[in-house]
């Protein structure tokens, strides 16, 4: 097996634990993974499909955001998430769960 360098990533391998979540043109993926001192996280990524270019060439590519959560501050962003979805139900009703189109979604695995 090869040794990594120090300050390399090999996120593939690093993933304990995977959830995708697709939701129209955002796709989340939420990842457990093992850091370098040997505790468990998760990571919450958000991957959003953008288009640029003209119509003749359009060019696509994903703008993703990540979030790192740790153990312990599993119950106070759980407490924060509940408590803000729950404002949000309260104030302009529950949704509809988004209807998914049958086209097959391609993703750049690569982060």
């Amino acid at each position: 097996m090869e040794e990594q360098k120090k300050g390399e990533f090999d996120s593939e391998r690093d993933i304990l634990f995977s959830k995708t979540i697709k939701a129209g043109q955002r796709i989340y993926y939420v990842d457990v993974k093992r850091n370098r001192k040997d505790e468990l996280y998760l990571s919450i990524t958000e991957s959003k499909k953008m288009l640029s270019g003209n119509a003749d060439m359009p060019q696509v590519s994903y703008e993703k955001h990540k979030i790192f959560l740790y153990a312990e501050d599993f119950q106070k962003f759980l407490t924060s998430l509940t408590e803000a979805m729950d404002y949000i139900n309260k104030e302009q009703g529950e949704a509809e769960p988004r209807e998914e189109a049958n086209n097959e979604i391609k993703i750049d695995m690569d982060f």
